[in-house]
């Protein structure tokens, strides 16, 4: 019985990296897209512009932050979809963020088939996303994000 379990798990492993190895590399046309999308999410933020933003999500977006509820000092997490997401940007969103603050620095941390994980750093905050081919198209389908230690007030 040990025997065919460990024959049945150099099978599944050789299975996982022929696997693998049939998925091409993505393309540089597939990177360009994926950062148009993480910058219309970011761009379409600063912009106050919900057209933009809405064309960067999946309808069915999950974002999402871990804070910490001041009374009971536990994590809980917050959390929106891509209307609530789209409205908040349509009312102003972050569009009072300074011109001169408007960070949008992209980095795509991997691409596997239709997949892809970027970092966006923005102005207040950290976005890390996750961004899926879909029906031919990059959109963001998960954002989990962190904002920035704010400066103490004078």
């Amino acid at each position: 019985m040990r025997r065919f379990a460990g024959l049945m798990g150099l099978v599944l492993l050789a299975a996982a990296v022929a696997g693998a190895q049939d998925r091409p590399p993505a393309t540089e046309a597939d990177r360009e897209a994926i950062a148009a999308t993480a910058l219309d999410y970011a761009e379409g933020c600063y912009e106050g512009n919900a057209a933009r933003m809405e064309r960067a999500l999946h309808p069915e977006l999950a974002k999402r932050i871990v804070r910490n509820d001041a009374q009971t000092s536990r994590s809980v997490l917050d959390q929106m979809g891509a209307s609530v997401l789209v409205n908040i940007i349509a009312r102003g969103g972050c569009k009072n963020t300074p011109k001169e603050q408007q960070l949008k620095d992209v980095t795509i941390f991997d691409v596997y088939g239709n997949a892809a994980t970027v970092k966006v750093v923005m102005a207040g905050w950290t976005d890390y996303l996750h961004i899926a081919k879909f029906n031919g198209r990059w959109v963001i389908v998960n954002v989990l994000w962190e904002t920035k230690p704010q400066p103490p007030k004078p």
